[in-house]
């Protein structure tokens, strides 16, 4: 059994709260990604997870058995590290048997798991050269083969990728996912690449200010983010946010005015945005989920667009609304220049309600 349980934990520097009571079950066999920007305590909860940086409160379980206070030796996991950690004097071999050597394995086993791992990361024919003589990508991998010819049952990555060139990190991305899933263990990876942890995840824990403040799928986090920062986090562009004004006079259903536009929430959140608190609601929405308009339709404002970014699959073009500055992912077939003025329209159900008084999303 390998399921990891993190209940109440908390770990501070001075008086830096870093992981402010942080709950988390991560499922055996799973591939959950923690994300967050820089300092938000992800590789402090990773680092409390391997015992590293023992918890200062809480309990920390792997496989139901109490490892809050063990050593790392003692916690049957394997970790790989941002910067590869791999010794320059010792063979590829070497590196990879190193674990198994100080575990006091024979030798006929460390051979058949270090050859077993070279397979698996296609590195078979370095196993003589020392790292010296090795690309990035290369030693990445051999990191990857030391801490999978261990066969520990959870395994922790702490942004293996992240020294790696943005090509190399595209097809070292793919192969990682591929051979993850290949491999039985309970995976624990820390990056503050959003993409990468879209990409990679089963599920992604979203980290703030020590905070846990969403954990889902992959599409959820990016669909349906808990809260205005998961919202403005995820996604390439972030999210759009943009002032509303409430109306609640009429009988009817509640108006938000946007500009010069009113706005109308679908009939399942009607009540909880009338039930704010104050007269102002924020709007959030996707660049790619705004609709461009070269001409005046019911329903559009009018925007003027100061930048446009060819991307080569989309524009991406940035503009004020209501005050605020927004971008807009349009396809590269649509006509426009900076300078241009278009006329946008936000679809109802891909619109986005935020409390601005508790910065949650309204979903129901």
């Amino acid at each position: 059994m390998s399921e990891i349980r993190i209940e109440s934990v908390n770990k501070s520097f001075g008086d830096k709260l870093a992981v402010n009571d942080a709950n988390l079950t991560i499922h055996e066999q799973e591939f959950l990604v923690l994300v967050g920007p820089s300092g938000c305590g992800k590789t402090t909860l990773l680092r409390a997870i391997a015992g590293l940086g023992m918890a200062d409160s809480g309990r920390i379980t792997i496989g139901g058995r109490d490892v809050t206070y063990l050593p790392p030796r003692q916690r049957n996991i394997s970790m790989v590290f941002q910067s590869y950690a791999i010794f320059p004097h010792m063979t590829v071999r070497d590196n990879i048997g190193f674990g198994l050597k100080m575990n006091g394995e024979d030798s006929k086993e460390i051979d058949r798991r270090v050859n077993d791992a070279a397979e698996l990361l296609h590195i078979e024919e370095l196993l003589d050269r020392r790292p010296a003589a090795m690309s990035g990508g290369q030693r990445q991998r051999v990191a990857v083969a030391r801490a999978l010819a261990m066969q520990a049952e959870v395994l922790l990555m702490d942004e293996p990728l992240s020294n790696l060139d943005a090509l190399l990190r595209l097809e070292m991305r793919a192969e990682l996912k591929k051979l993850l899933a290949e491999v039985n263990a309970t995976t624990v990876y820390v990056t503050h690449d959003q993409i990468e942890a879209l990409s990679m995840g089963d599920r992604v824990a979203v980290m703030k200010d020590g905070i846990i403040q969403q954990v889902a799928d992959p599409t959820t986090v990016y669909d349906r983010p808990a809260n205005r920062f998961v919202g403005s986090f995820i996604g390439n562009p972030p999210m759009n946010f943009v002032d509303g004004v409430l109306d609640r006079s009429s009988g009817g259903p509640v108006a938000v005015k946007v500009g010069e536009v009113t706005l109308s929430p679908d009939a399942e959140v009607d009540s909880a945005v009338r039930d704010i608190n104050g007269d102002r609601v924020v709007v959030g929405i996707r660049a790619e989920n705004m609709e461009a308009l070269a001409e005046a339709k019911d329903g559009a404002f009018a925007v003027d667009v100061s930048v446009v970014e060819p991307l080569g699959s989309q524009n991406l073009l940035t503009m004020d609304v209501a005050g605020h500055r927004m971008k807009i992912s349009t396809h590269p077939s649509f006509p426009v220049e900076a300078g241009q003025r278009l006329w946008i329209r936000f679809p109802g159900d891909k619109i986005r309600w935020v409390d601005p008084n508790t910065e949650a999303m309204i979903y129901e």
